[in-house]
């Protein structure tokens, strides 16, 4: 049996936050990240929609990159306080990633993040809260996803939380709040909902339903993202509903071992996580056509490049993957985005192991080994 889950109401368009000013409630807590929802306006505008709403506000702010056990506490603290009836979370992927898991512990107090990486284990939440999510990047998806994940930083542990208890209850995908991303931010977030797309497509999860979102993810990517990188609104625009898209189809057919890669070497190598993903796409593409060849074929296609047959509109893909990336100064290998060989190569070994151990590999369509991995990251490091 196949499930679909995504909010329960999607608005997306030119002004749709102003829907905030429709909610029925008390008091919410709204987490962000860093100063760009100020001064992008942002978050004037949703503390302005809740005030109308009748609700009173606060505000968690200072999530990190990488949203931390030690940041989502902080904010539970300030929950428990304050006790809103909505939380909102409002900025890119980690500000609405640690919302999620402020609202886990918000609801119940003695869950422990141990409990919350095992797969599909929590209780029941909308006991006190609802949580809206509202993107202001073009790629994260995390607006309509399942999944979180948070990280230990005193012991380097990263707990992945995936339950459809956490699918927001409302995504807002309001294009006006995408148009002040800086171009290196709009090409990184453009790859990440690319490889979304492409990942989902391919895994051993994808159906039907996912299928056609991904796709058509895939299609307005071509059409828009070197446009959006370039500045057009309303390709600007274009994108930031494709990765809603893309994360609808990711959060039910799940991921493959880009993500595997980009979560393994993202934090120690200091890489972005969509120039990360962008890097590693066309390798992993390469590498999984032995058993996914027709379904890439097939998206090659559907975007009319050339090929006679399977091997070549396989290679065509790559040839667009790694074009994308081009037009817009995407580095090609791990070296050229200026990495150390000496560090890459002390860390060989283990980030090739934990990325065949991490929960995105089981659903890529080819399995593969620690060695296979290995062969994998030199690629990326020198370039295939």
């Amino acid at each position: 049996m196949a499930r679909f889950t995504i909010p329960r109401d999607v608005y997306f368009g030119q002004g749709t936050v102003e829907e905030l000013k429709n909610l029925k409630g008390k008091r919410a807590a709204i987490v962000i990240g860093g100063s760009a929802v100020k001064k992008n306006g942002a978050l004037e505008k949703v503390e302005q929609y809740l005030r109308e709403a009748g609700m009173e506000t606060t505000l968690i702010e200072g999530v990190e990159a990488d949203p931390s056990v030690k940041t989502v506490m902080r904010g539970v603290e300030i929950m428990n306080q304050f006790k809103p009836d909505w939380i909102i979370g409002l900025g890119g992927g980690s500000p609405m990633d640690a919302a999620k898991a402020m609202w886990i512990f918000y609801e119940y107090p003695e869950f422990t993040f141990e409990e919350a990486a095992k797969p599909f284990n929590l209780p029941e939440l909308r006991q006190k809260s609802k949580y809206a999510a509202i993107p202001t990047t073009s790629g994260t998806g995390s607006e309509v996803t399942s999944f979180a994940v948070i990280t230990d930083n005193e012991t380097g542990v990263k707990y992945p939380i995936a339950d459809f208890n956490i699918t927001p209850d409302i995504a807002i995908v309001d294009t006006d709040l995408a148009q002040s991303m800086p171009a290196k931010l709009v090409a990184h977030t453009g790859m990440d909902a690319l490889t979304h797309s492409l990942e989902a497509y391919v895994s051993t999860m994808s159906n039907e339903l996912t299928d056609a979102l991904a796709m058509k993810s895939i299609e307005m990517i071509q059409d828009y993202l070197v446009e959006s990188f370039k500045g057009d609104k309303n390709s600007r625009a274009k994108m930031h509903i494709s990765q809603c898209l893309a994360g609808m189809s990711f959060s039910n057919a799940i991921l493959g071992i880009v993500h595997s890669m980009s979560h393994k070497t993202g934090k120690i190598f200091a890489v972005p996580h969509g120039c990360a993903n962008a890097i590693y796409l066309p390798i992993a593409i390469e590498f999984n056509a032995e058993k996914a060849g027709d379904k890439y074929a097939d998206v090659a296609k559907r975007l009319g490049l050339q090929g006679s047959n399977e091997k070549e509109l396989v290679e065509s893909l790559v040839k667009f993957v790694r074009d994308l990336n081009k037009a817009m100064n995407i580095p090609s290998s791990l070296k050229e985005f200026g990495l150390a060989e000496e560090k890459f190569l002390a860390n060989l070994d283990d980030i090739s192991k934990n990325a065949v151990a991490d929960p995105c590999t089981g659903t890529n369509p080819r399995e593969i080994s620690p060695e296979q991995m290995k062969e994998l990251f030199n690629k990326a490091y020198y370039g295939a």
